[in-house]
């Protein structure tokens, strides 16, 4: 499993899910250009000590990110994005290993040529009246739920 960030906008949220990504042992895809400048020096300001940890690959726009999919079929598998449009709730949802969840922008999403290319297009059952959850909170509770249902979390070990 894999989680993609497109064109993210606060540092904040991607160092947190790159500290995620480290610990779960979850690669990450960042997908630019992203809102601020991405450097080490930037994840360390976002609290992000663990970046050495963290597998995470960089893709100058959506195009070149699809290409690099595209070439590894056994890494890369369906694309799942997480978005308040979406019609299925994540938790009724059958994930495979290989899933990409696929997070938009805080600012504005992906645009309809993303949603349109996503195998599926899941939401967070929320207040109806509230306008969402916060990004990286959301990616957790989807990955959370994709880990589990494939055992893809790390062993434990004592």
């Amino acid at each position: 499993m894999r989680l993609a960030l497109y064109q993210p906008d606060i540092p904040q949220n991607t160092g947190t899910l790159l500290r995620l990504g480290a610990c779960l042992n979850l690669p990450i895809d960042i997908i630019e250009p992203c809102g601020f400048l991405f450097n080490e020096k930037a994840m360390r300001r976002a609290g992000m000590d663990y970046l050495e940890f963290s597998d995470y690959r960089r893709h100058n726009s959506w195009e070149d990110f699809l290409k690099f999919r595209d070439a590894n079929p056994q890494e890369y598998g369906r694309i799942v994005l997480l978005t308040t449009h979406g019609k299925q709730s994540f938790l009724d949802f059958e994930f495979k290993p290989n899933d990409i969840i696929l997070m938009g922008r805080e600012s504005a999403g992906v645009p309809e040529n993303v949603h349109e290319l996503a195998d599926a297009q899941l939401l967070i059952p929320m207040n109806p009246q509230a306008r969402s959850i916060n990004m990286a909170v959301s990616a957790a509770m989807a990955i959370t739920e994709g880990l589990r249902q494939t055992g893809g979390f790390p062993t434990i070990s004592k």
